[in-house]
């Protein structure tokens, strides 16, 4: 008599309140989105929208995960659900480099960057500056994490384990250095805005406008905690998966930020800057 195997469980999945307290948070803010998608379209605002939703789908499926033990031993839905929550990522940091990025276009446009001693030929600024190679890059990462999460899960085949392990690793070192010049690209903006706060306070119209770059620092700062710890637990399956750190250092930190992004004025309409500082 073969005994099965409750890989839920086995992955650390325990809190069935946690996981349906999430799914419903999720569902305010998936519907703020979308209703802001109805007054002007935005491809931050349809990123926001997606990562909403697959949240609200991943925490539905971890709540059932939690509380069925016949669905905690169907590895599909186990894979599944681990692939949901390791692509979800890459709206968040995409989202907050867009934003930063689209801010500090503006600030060019008006001759203000150079009070900053931004310098584009900087590697790093250029690297940075490039959103099509930012895309590209990150879309690797989702694509290894996608890939390694799955070989990773399938307890079924030890080599496709280890493969999936260092496939999984890649990514999380790929979205950390991405994750760590977003943040330094924030940099950049806050210290331009700092040197001409008067001006920005003088012509910005709503609290996006007027205290984005602090916002954002905020967003970029949540975000280095979150892959700092899936960093720092490489390895360590136990720890990483722990629910008592899981989610306040993963979750919560996702949460945090996609609120500041409902910040009045944070995301202005397609194609109009009027509500960035002018």
């Amino acid at each position: 008599m073969t005994s099965t195997i409750n890989y839920a469980r086995y992955l650390g999945y325990n809190s069935v309140a946690a996981a349906i307290v999430f799914t419903i948070l999720y569902v305010p803010l998936l519907a703020w989105f979308l209703f802001q998608l109805t007054r002007g379209r935005s491809r931050i605002l349809i990123i926001l929208s997606v990562f909403c939703a697959i949240r609200i789908a991943a925490f539905a499926i971890r709540a059932v995960l939690c509380h069925s033990s016949s669905a905690g031993e169907d590895l599909g839905l186990v894979i599944a659900d681990q692939v949901l929550f390791s692509v979800g990522f890459f709206g968040l940091l995409y989202g907050a480099y867009g934003l930063v990025m689209d801010r500090s276009v503006c600030f060019i446009e008006l001759g203000k960057l150079d009070k900053c001693d931004y310098e584009p030929e900087n590697p790093i600024s250029r690297l940075t500056g490039n959103r099509n190679l930012f895309r590209l890059v990150l879309l690797v990462a989702v694509i290894l994490g996608s890939v390694g999460t799955s070989k990773s899960t399938d307890f079924s085949n030890s080599d496709d384990i280890q493969t999936g392990k260092a496939l999984h690793e890649a990514s999380i070192i790929i979205f950390l250095i991405l994750t760590v010049l977003q943040t330094l690209q924030t940099v950049v903006l806050i210290r331009c805005e700092r040197r001409d706060s008067e001006y920005t306070e003088l012509t910005a119209t709503s609290a996006g406008a007027k205290y984005g770059a602090f916002i954002f620092v905020a967003i970029s700062l949540l975000l280095l905690i979150r892959e700092a710890f899936v960093t720092a637990t490489l390895g360590n399956q136990s720890q990483q998966s722990n629910e008592q750190l899981w989610y306040p250092l993963i979750t919560l930190t996702e949460f945090l930020c996609v609120v500041l992004f409902t910040t009045p004025g944070l995301i202005p309409p397609k194609g109009d800057v009027k509500e960035l500082p002018r």
